[in-house]
């Protein structure tokens, strides 16, 4: 299929941009769909993707490219083969040569820009002990072997992919472009572009008007602290730890919602010991997850590892007070005690219960927190993004169209490193 808008200028730059699917329900996806939408009048681009949702397609130029159903290792094996095949059947027969290719990810062996979200060997490393066998229920092992394979996969194209040096690689965060160090790049030379939230949707003046409705919807009560978790691969996210936490504070009356999909039986069991059936709630994703920020009264994600995390600055953004970890690039934005907390050590149960009884006993400290976190939220929107990537469009073009110009200009340099140097002043 091809979707093409009602009139594109053809004397703009050309961008081949390759994702597998785009929506605005996932991090990574959500990132490009925001980027692409945003710089369309300065670029001619075509997207490669099986599937798209929630994306302006008026000034973007969509290249089906067929999924193949199976595992998951399977799919992406295929894909991988096919948006190469698409790209170069389009190339030879309809002339359609990018000056430009740009994936978020390992998706092809031909990028001029990655946009690395996550390291999968530091992302593995992390989990190692998580993801072993004595770990894990025996029922588990099949998806837990599946798994596993994937990660290999991926660790193995990371070495083919960011270790050469045809691609111009920009972390998601500092803390992945540290990642990047094994692979022989040095962090002060990756630009870095974090990512941005929607200030319309994510606001404090939101959560206030959707409040009420929201808790009386979740059958909270005016007494009840509400946390939320919001995310996918709960074990990743820290769920074990949360349940731990919430065990030590049985005198409280707090509420636990946990947002996102994965299996809820592994935690059954530690709920049933920590007594807490009652008190923890599994509920899916929804179109307008603004809803669960409105009822909630602290975030919560403490998580083992992650590149960036969008939640948490969405939480922070409608003005929820936020605990992440020290393993979430999410950390760099966050002055500690100041516009939300962290976690030194994401399995360390103790402190955290410490800090949410903190919270639950002091109305007024997360009102101050909350409004401080809006206020860094707000510095980090998706226009932001969006220019930093044109920059570094810009930058990339002018370099292949002139092999002379050096690697990376200052100007560029500054634009994208802003956030990398928030964090170090922090």
């Amino acid at each position: 299929m091809l979707n093409r808008p009602s009139s594109i200028d053809n004397r703009k730059p050309v961008i081949a941009v390759v994702s597998p699917f785009l929506d605005k329900h996932h991090g990574t996806e959500r990132c490009v769909a925001e980027q692409i939408e945003r710089i369309a009048d300065d670029y001619e681009f075509h997207l490669y993707s099986t599937t798209v949702h929630d994306v302006d397609l008026s000034k973007i130029i969509w290249h089906r490219v067929p999924a193949l159903p199976g595992p998951l290792l399977l799919s992406y094996c295929w894909w991988v083969l096919a948006n190469h095949l698409w790209r170069w059947w389009d190339r030879r027969f309809r002339g359609l040569a990018p000056e430009l290719v740009y994936s978020p990810g390992i998706n092809c062996f031909d990028a001029d820009v990655i946009s690395v979200h996550i390291v999968f060997a530091e992302f593995y490393d992390h989990m190692r002990r998580a993801l072993g066998f004595r770990a894990n229920p025996v029922g588990s092992w099949p998806r837990l072997l599946h798994r596993r394979i994937y990660y290999c996969l991926a660790i193995g194209l990371e070495h083919l992919v960011y270790g050469g040096k045809s691609a111009l690689l920009t972390a998601v965060s500092a803390k992945v472009a540290r990642d990047l160090m094994r692979y022989g790049k040095a962090p002060s030379q990756l630009p870095v572009i974090g990512h941005g939230v929607d200030a319309r949707r994510f606001s404090p003046e939101n959560r206030a008007r959707l409040r009420e409705r929201a808790r009386r919807t979740l059958g909270l009560s005016e007494e009840d602290l509400c946390l939320l978790l919001v995310g996918n691969d709960w074990k990743t996210k820290g769920l074990p730890c949360v349940l731990e936490a919430l065990g030590r504070l049985t005198a409280h009356p707090i509420r636990l919602l946990v947002v996102g999909r994965d299996i809820v039986d592994p935690y059954r069991f530690a709920m049933a010991r920590l007594c807490l059936d009652d008190r923890v709630a599994f509920l899916p994703l929804r179109p307008d997850i603004e809803f669960y920020y409105a009822a909630a009264d602290a975030y919560v994600g403490p998580s083992l590892e992650d590149a960036f995390a969008l939640p948490p600055l969405e939480a922070m953004a409608c003005g929820v007070p936020t605990i992440v970890s020290s393993q979430m690039g999410v950390r760099e934005i966050i002055t500690d005690g100041v516009d939300g907390f962290s976690l030194d050590d994401p399995h360390d149960s103790a402190k955290l219960a410490e800090l949410i009884a903190l919270l639950y006993g002091n109305e007024t400290l997360r009102r101050r927190i909350g409004e401080s976190a809006a206020n860094t939220a707000r510095q980090y929107t998706w226009d932001r993004n969006a220019q930093q990537l044109r920059l570094l469009f810009q930058e990339v073009l002018r370099r292949k169209r002139n092999p002379q110009i050096a690697q990376t200009t200052q100007i560029a340099e500054n634009a994208v490193h802003e956030p990398a140097k928030r964090a170090e002043s922090a």
